[in-house]
């Protein structure tokens, strides 16, 4: 595969060609485009958003998206969104084994939710396992519902966008706009993660009030990619995502045939190795917000419609502490996945390409195995190596699905791991 390129920094005004003097300049839709391609914007926000918060892209490819032929309906029984397409949620704990690597089929067709809740394209989120064992080919995805960030887990990806490819490993993450076409083809099969998708606001990086300027993730680690078209004409089927349900059509030409674009709605990737870590030096816990890399903030201040959290490998030097989390029962709702390693506070039970939920209010912390060893251990400084866990975390309840009730590697008794949990009080 050819070298790929990137621009940095997110939310940069950026700007990229494919063949010299194809991005007009002066003139985002002058009369003619250069090199006879169309102008095409698009918007990921009110066009009278503030400048801060607007989000565009023009492009300037060889066909505009609307050649496309009519859609149809297309069946996908695991991909599901909103809380309406959820099963009653029971108040327990829930915990899932690997996702299996036996799907055959790309991505689209490997996608499987776990869990959802809010509104299709309005608010909340849904949270999916996939499995791909071949490339997408002349097929590309739209998501016009959301936006969604993909973490892999096992197996490199190339995403090919409207704006260019990425190439994204384990431990890295890409984000993509909504409405903008893309399709992931494995570099290593099989190939599984996770996604998230989000229906609210588009993600962003936190405030860092008091840590000031510089920590966590840096806006210069995120690289987007630089122009690329397709030079083929070939025949394409579209799958768009919208209103919850999946539809295809079949064009005539590529729809990563955009030679030149600028502006700031783009697609991401970033290395989780670059993130700056904030801990304590002293004793006790900061909240396990400081681990927060991306946000989507919601109407109400401080909650989040969805945050994506990371859990990374970092010195442990707190004094007169229990290291791993605390015991809690949060108002917000956790997902969470392992990409390698073992988890703190699971060191056994929790296995990378797994997942586990503790809904708002559902009590967890800490296995039985976790609170004994760490009780009793030498407080010296030691770092957390080899390890990367994730979270999605969200403001509503998360709805288990059909498949990850009945199908999917469900633990019947992850509760079990609490059971050992001794009353030792002695006054």
């Amino acid at each position: 595969m050819t070298e790929l390129t990137y621009l940095t920094g997110f939310g940069n005004q950026h700007s990229s060609e494919a063949v010299a003097g194809a991005l007009p300049i002066g003139r985002n839709s002058p009369q003619k485009a250069p090199n006879g391609l169309y102008a095409e914007l698009l918007s990921g926000s009110a066009f009278t958003a503030p400048r801060a918060d607007n989000q565009r892209t023009w492009m300037y490819r060889r066909r505009p998206s609307v050649v496309v032929g009519g859609y149809e309906p297309l069946a996908h029984a695991l991909w599901k969104s909103g809380a309406a397409e959820g099963e009653r949620a029971p108040p327990d704990p829930l915990r899932w084994g690997p996702t299996p690597l036996a799907t055959e089929g790309d991505f689209v067709d490997g996608l499987r939710s776990y869990a959802v809740n809010g509104e299709v394209g309005i608010t909340g989120m849904g949270a999916l396992a996939y499995v791909a064992t071949r490339a997408m080919g002349r097929r590309a995805l739209v998501n016009a519902d959301a936006e969604m960030l993909l973490v892999p887990q096992q197996g490199r990806l190339l995403v090919t966008t409207e704006l260019g490819r990425l190439e994204v490993a384990p431990g890295s993450i890409a984000l993509l706009p909504r409405g903008m076409a893309f399709k992931v083809d494995p570099l290593d099969v099989p190939a599984r993660g996770y996604v998230c998708e989000n229906f609210g606001a588009a993600m962003r990086l936190p405030e860092l009030g008091p840590i000031g300027s510089n920590g966590l993730a840096n806006p210069r680690d995120f690289e987007a990619p630089t122009a690329w078209h397709e030079a083929e004409d070939v025949d394409y089927e579209i799958v768009k995502r919208y209103g919850g349900q999946l539809w295809r059509a079949t064009q005539a030409h590529s729809p990563f045939n955009v030679v030149a674009w600028h502006g700031n709605l783009v697609p991401y990737r970033w290395d989780t190795a670059r993130f700056m870590t904030i801990n304590t030096v002293s004793f006790d816990h900061p909240d396990p917000s400081i681990f927060t890399v991306l946000t989507s903030p919601s109407d109400t201040p401080g909650w989040a419609n969805v945050d994506f959290v990371i859990f990374p490998p970092r010195w442990m030097v707190a004094e007169d502490t229990f290291r791993p989390p605390w015991y809690h029962r949060n108002v917000m709702s956790e997902f969470m996945g392992l990409v390698l390693g073992q988890y703190d506070a699971k060191p056994e039970g929790f296995k990378p390409g797994g997942a586990s939920l503790h809904n708002s209010y559902v009590p967890h912390g800490p296995d039985a195995e976790a609170f004994d060893k760490a009780s009793g251990a030498d407080l010296r400084p030691h770092k957390l190596d080899n390890t990367l866990a994730f979270m999605f975390e969200t403001r509503w309840p998360l709805k288990p699905t059909s498949w990850a009730l009945n199908d999917a590697p469900l633990e019947k008794t992850y509760a079990d791991c609490w059971r050992d949990l001794k009353d030792d009080f002695h006054a």
